[in-house]
């Protein structure tokens, strides 16, 4: 077994989903490995990772106007507003979602369904940029 680490970094420009998926495939058909297991983690509070639907775009646009409801910037309830009234709402939306991803690789691909692909989520405001560490083990 065999490991490989590589590191996206992703430029947002405000609060959405950026679709990774070619940069992670890109990268994976490059790699020669055949069968493994590829972990994906975020090293942000404020940014999430999920696998949701890339084909129709108003999924992305549906996710988004949900997570806007559920935490809603700016609410009362929050005692954390030193960076502003979207951090403490990006530091709630990131536990709700995930800081990191495995996805299996079988015959050199990952195995995503068919209409899944990989996406940052963005919970700020700001334009940032997102580190995304890629770690594969596998043959």
């Amino acid at each position: 077994m065999q490991q490989k680490i590589h590191e996206i970094i992703v430029s947002t420009y405000g609060r959405k989903l950026y679709d990774i998926t070619p940069q992670l495939l890109a990268w994976l058909k490059n790699s020669g490995f055949h069968t493994g297991l590829i972990t994906l983690y975020i090293q942000h509070t404020s940014a999430s990772l999920l696998i949701n639907e890339n084909y129709d775009r108003d999924v992305l646009v549906d996710m988004e106007a949900f997570f806007r409801r559920l935490v809603p910037d700016g609410d009362p309830l929050f005692t954390h507003t030193v960076e502003g009234p979207d951090d403490m709402p990006a530091h709630i939306r990131s536990a709700l979602t995930q800081t990191h991803l495995s996805i299996p690789l079988v015959g050199g691909q990952a195995a995503l369904g068919q209409w899944q692909g990989v996406f940052l989520f963005e919970h700020r405001h700001q334009p940032s940029q997102r580190r995304v560490i890629l770690h594969l083990m596998g043959d």
